[in-house]
């Protein structure tokens, strides 16, 4: 794929994207760019806060995307049409995902996510029409699996469909014409945590301790244990808390 091809396929991401949002509903968090605050602490500023993503330049934005998306999938190395593809798959629900998904499209074992030698070796066979149809059409489909969809369904199937439209001009060798994407909803298009397995967590670990603390107190204990007590609660909780983001961010990178 040409470097001017790539900057219309990233000017095409960003437009999707969108700025800065920080939506209750999306498992991303803070995000700008479609960079995660996640991403941004990963790749840029460790510790990050929403202000800081807030305040990310595009040239940073830019800077991830080469590097940790398009690079590390080897969008270079593949055809056109499927680069662009892929790309956008894994910005929207992770290159673990897009990756092993672009394998079992072309038959190969999805046990690695990695556009291995094989992956490429594969495309001598095959032409890259199908392989964008059914890379969109499962992308479409997991989507539409994702409790929310309800929220941002209506964006990603729009995303969606004008990513197979642009991605199959570009196999056919058409020039990069199409009209710029439509305005839609941003979201990280990965598997969410239910947060209310988020909140019965550290809410169950909160009562808990508080009901040990009770009776404690009942039992004669001295303040300060009962204090003692109810702070081990009160810092569980706030650790099952964090963990929970944690695992919120994982998602954005794990293997489908």
């Amino acid at each position: 794929m040409s470097a001017s091809t790539y900057d219309a396929a990233l000017a095409r991401l960003l437009a999707h994207e969108g700025g800065y949002t920080n939506d209750a509903a999306d498992p991303g968090g803070p995000t700008n760019f479609g960079i995660t605050i996640y991403d941004y602490r990963k790749y840029v500023k460790p510790g990050a806060s929403a202000a800081d993503v807030r305040a990310m330049t595009v040239e940073e934005a830019k800077a991830i995307y080469r590097s940790k998306y398009w690079d590390a999938q080897r969008c270079d190395e593949l055809p056109a049409g499927v680069d662009y593809a892929v790309f956008d798959y894994g910005v929207n629900s992770g290159i673990g995902r897009s990756g092993k998904v672009l394998r079992r499209v072309l038959g190969l074992p999805d046990n690695d996510w990695r556009t291995s030698d094989a992956v490429l070796a594969a495309f001598a066979k095959r032409d890259a029409k199908p392989v964008i149809v059914a890379l969109c059409d499962e992308r479409l489909r997991f989507l539409q699996s994702l409790k929310t969809w309800s929220v941002f369904g209506k964006g990603w199937g729009t995303r969606v469909a004008e990513v197979k439209s642009y991605a199959l001009q570009l196999a056919s060798g058409a020039a990069a014409s199409t009209p710029a994407p439509g305005e839609a909803r941003a979201g990280k298009g990965v598997v969410p945590l239910a947060r209310g397995a988020q909140q019965g967590s550290a809410g169950a670990v909160i009562a808990a301790g508080a009901a040990a603390a009770q009776q404690a107190h009942q039992s004669g204990a001295a303040s300060g244990i009962v204090a003692a007590i109810v702070a081990v609660a009160v810092i569980t909780a706030v650790a099952a808390y964090a963990f929970w983001h944690w695992r919120q961010a994982r998602q954005q990178h794990q293997p489908a």
